[in-house]
């Protein structure tokens, strides 16, 4: 766990180090009824998730940090405790180089604003009875800025390595017990992120969100095949500022909704522990409301 503080830390100060040409930093909560985990097929889990972003451009670039503390009930029951739900904390950091800024020279073409390489990771220490993972994740790869007509698209190809070293005790069986850290084999990812104002009847709003599709990871630390995952979450959000007397874009509230399908590589159906099944929980639709607060 400190090993992954000690990691947030070192990205939040490569971001402080650099002189942000603009930046955005707020805070969300967000609250869902209908999530589900691997495993748990038949819980409609209950979350709260407290949210810090922070995005900003740079002289040759942009980065962007996240990080989520999410807060389950009990159907998502935490480690050795079934009274009480599980707590996770995941973090995500990206640093996408633009080319025209690193050179001088524009990579606009029809349907395209820029090109960018794009580095960073993710990681998570979760606290629930059956798996309790300890993600690590680094990411690599080309971007495309395609040229839209406000706000911004992105879609990168990256390379993604990672590994887990999970402790929970449900799952554990001899032939994975005892090793410290597991290494999936090295698998791509097709991903894209956007952030898109628009007006309804004058109220100001805006299409938001992410979507992943990650390729199988090889074999599981159980021996089982991991599937490819979709991972689509999506929010439009309302500027409610002026409605409060504030700047605009420092209020919003909305609606969000996730697909993930396979989630974490977990098969939907097919069997990937000896006896179990990742079950229909291992595919989430989940509707939310969401609230920010940017400073």
């Amino acid at each position: 766990m400190k090993k992954k503080i000690a990691l947030v830390a070192l990205a939040v100060a490569a971001v402080g180090v650099q002189a942000a040409e603009w930046s955005d930093t707020s805070i969300s909560l967000r609250h869902g009824t209908n999530f589900s985990e691997p495993y748990d097929s038949n819980n409609a889990i209950t979350k709260n998730i407290i949210g810090l972003t922070h995005a900003s451009g740079y002289t040759y670039g942009t980065n962007f940090f996240n990080v989520d503390l999410l807060l389950s009930n009990e159907k998502d029951p935490a480690f050795k405790d079934g009274k009480t739900g599980a707590h996770e904390v995941y973090a995500v950091y990206r640093n996408t180089v633009d080319f025209e800024k690193v050179t001088g020279k524009s990579f606009k073409t029809t349907g395209v604003r820029g090109l960018g390489f794009t580095g960073g990771f993710d990681f998570n220490t979760k606290t629930d009875t059956g798996y309790n993972s300890k993600k690590e994740m680094l990411v690599l790869g080309p971007t495309v800025m395609v040229d839209v007509p406000a706000g911004f698209l992105n879609v990168s190809l990256l390379q993604l390595w990672e590994s887990n070293a999970p402790s929970g005790w449900s799952y554990l069986n001899s032939a994975y017990y005892g090793v410290e850290r597991y290494h999936y084999d090295a698998h791509p990812m097709l991903s894209a992120s956007w952030a898109i104002p628009f007006n309804v009847a004058s109220l100001p709003l805006s299409f938001e969100g992410f979507a992943n599709y990650i390729a199988p990871k090889g074999k599981n630390e159980f021996g089982g095949d991991t599937a490819a995952e979709t991972n689509i979450d999506m929010q439009v959000m309302y500027d409610m500022s002026g409605a409060v007397g504030s700047k605009a874009k420092t209020f919003k509230v909305g609606v969000e909704y996730q697909y993930w399908k396979n989630k974490f590589g977990n098969p939907t159906t097919a069997t990937v522990v000896s006896g179990s099944q990742a079950g229909q929980g291992a595919t989430a639709r989940t509707p939310m409301v969401r609230a920010e607060y940017h400073f």
